[in-house]
């Protein structure tokens, strides 16, 4: 596996402060938080934003309102149909990991995906549609890298991801790792940079030092270097859609 599956880092975090500026809707079979550029009615360009286990929360709905701040039309889709952890029930001891896992495997997660990709591309004829996935939502970014689904893709501390979905990628990624991190871990990175090597898409790996797995989208800001690596991290992301869907 390129990226080991969740563990007790992916049920802890701490909450970002701001105010999200988008509104969550119905869309057909799920409900999604949905970030508009401003000024632009009909963005032919989107963002499908795969969250960590915290799902609809607000350190993902201001991720989405930060990309939707650079022209794109981002779609957080409820991958848990409300089931998704809340901050703070880990350490209540209120979830079983074991449980919550079964509850979500590909099977139930994989149609929210679909349908989101069916949402922008058939119902609002976006053209060129990215992804960003985040801890758990990593593995669906990876598995929908092809043509026709997902036409470029961003991964931050990964988990859940097997070396075949990687293997098997038909467009560029990028991916934000952390120094320490035992899901993600030195070992399943390298391994990684030599499978991408092998499918002969673009690709890039940032590697954060002095961060933890979940620094990218519930890491505690109040230590600078956490700040500072988000930020960075948010920008590669922006620089590489940019960079990509141009290609």
């Amino acid at each position: 596996m390129a990226s080991q599956p969740p563990k007790n880092c992916c049920f802890t975090g701490s909450l970002h402060e701001g105010d999200p500026t988008g509104e969550i809707k119905q869309i057909d079979t799920f409900r999604a938080y949905i970030a508009s550029p401003k000024g632009n009615e009909k963005p032919d360009k989107a963002v499908i934003l795969l969250s960590d286990i915290f799902g609809i929360f607000p350190n993902n709905q201001l991720v989405a309102d930060g990309f939707a701040r650079h022209g794109y039309l981002v779609v957080l889709p409820d991958l848990f149909n409300g089931d998704q952890v809340k901050v703070g029930d880990y350490d209540a001891k209120k979830i079983d990991i074991g449980s919550w896992i079964s509850r979500h495997t590909v099977d139930d997660v994989a149609p929210v995906v679909e349908a989101a990709m069916t949402y922008l591309r058939a119902d609002l004829g976006v053209k060129s549609v990215a992804a960003a996935g985040y801890c758990f939502g990593a593995k669906y970014v990876v598995r929908y890298l092809k043509e026709g689904a997902i036409d470029s893709g961003y991964i931050a501390h990964p988990s859940l991801v097997t070396n075949d979905e990687l293997g098997a990628i038909q467009r560029p990624l990028a991916i934000s790792a952390a120094e320490h991190d035992t899901i993600f871990t030195t070992a399943k990175r390298h391994a990684s940079e030599e499978i991408l090597i092998g499918t002969g898409q673009g690709f890039q790996i940032n590697l954060f030092s002095g961060v933890s797995h979940g620094f990218a989208s519930r890491g505690d800001l109040s230590q600078p270097h956490v700040l500072f690596a988000k930020g960075q991290a948010f920008a590669q992301a922006v620089a590489w859609f940019e960079h990509t869907l141009q290609i």
